[in-house]
């Protein structure tokens, strides 16, 4: 299993996908929070705040992580290497996990150097530190949760077909329901009777939880579980292939 994360992670960037991956994430969040002018400017804002990272980067990542799995299976199905794969002493379970978690790591070099945005922000406030740091490492960790579980919706999809193309769409496209479909299904009228419950389903409320600086283990639990149905439901379509 190590040596095929080894491998993703090495295919990353030997193919110049995690330098970019990185570089468009910074280089778009940087935009909106520092030259653009706009209410989402932190200069022109007039708070101690990076909110607008925050509220850019789901969006960003909603195509930025798709992009970055969307080779993990369907290249391998194209060229036919995940026969190969499937006959190394690993399980389905374990390559499914070897390329998410490469895809986790990738979204988490995107996020160290956003501490920077962090610490310009906590010197520049006036008095020095005026920032909420409990509100701020909490928003850090939904992030990455959010995108962790971007990263198993895209292998996922992944594993469904040997298009790259298809598989960035597919995964964009869940990506989004999940993140703002159940919200716009709550609204609807009939729906309304149970619209926290239906609202609960999405990743949007549990991010903005975490966002509020209080880590809720109802929140880490959601997001394990959505990680665990994809990769799940991966494993199982990698099975599938043997029947």
């Amino acid at each position: 299993m190590y040596s095929i994360y080894r491998k993703e992670i090495a295919s990353f960037f030997s193919s110049l996908t995690g330098y970019i991956a990185i570089v468009v994430f910074l280089a778009l969040t940087g935009w909106f929070m520092w030259i653009s002018h706009s209410e989402l400017n932190v200069l022109d804002g007039g708070y101690a705040t990076i909110d607008t990272l925050f509220f850019i980067a789901p969006w960003v990542f909603l195509f930025l992580v798709p992009a970055t799995t969307m080779r993990s299976f369907a290249e391998e199905r194209k060229t036919g290497t995940i026969e190969l794969l499937l006959t190394h002493p690993v399980s389905e379970m374990q390559l499914v996990m070897a390329k998410y978690l490469a895809a986790v790591t990738l979204i988490l070099l995107s996020l160290l150097p956003c501490l920077i945005y962090f610490v310009t922000v906590y010197f520049i406030g006036n008095p020095v530190g005026n920032i909420d740091s409990g509100g701020t490492w909490g928003s850090f960790t939904g992030l990455f949760f959010l995108a962790s579980a971007y990263a198993s919706v895209g292998i996922f999809a992944s594993s469904l077909t040997d298009s790259q193309i298809v598989a960035f769409i597919v995964a964009a496209a869940l990506c989004f329901f999940i993140y703002t479909g159940f919200d716009s299904l709550a609204s609807m009228a009939p729906l309304k009777s149970v619209s926290t419950f239906i609202i609960s389903l999405g990743i949007n409320e549990h991010y903005r939880s975490l966002s509020r600086g209080v880590i809720d283990l109802r929140d880490i639990i959601y997001f394990v579980t959505l990680t665990a149905v994809f990769t799940g439901a991966a494993r199982l379509k990698l099975q599938s292939r043997k029947w």
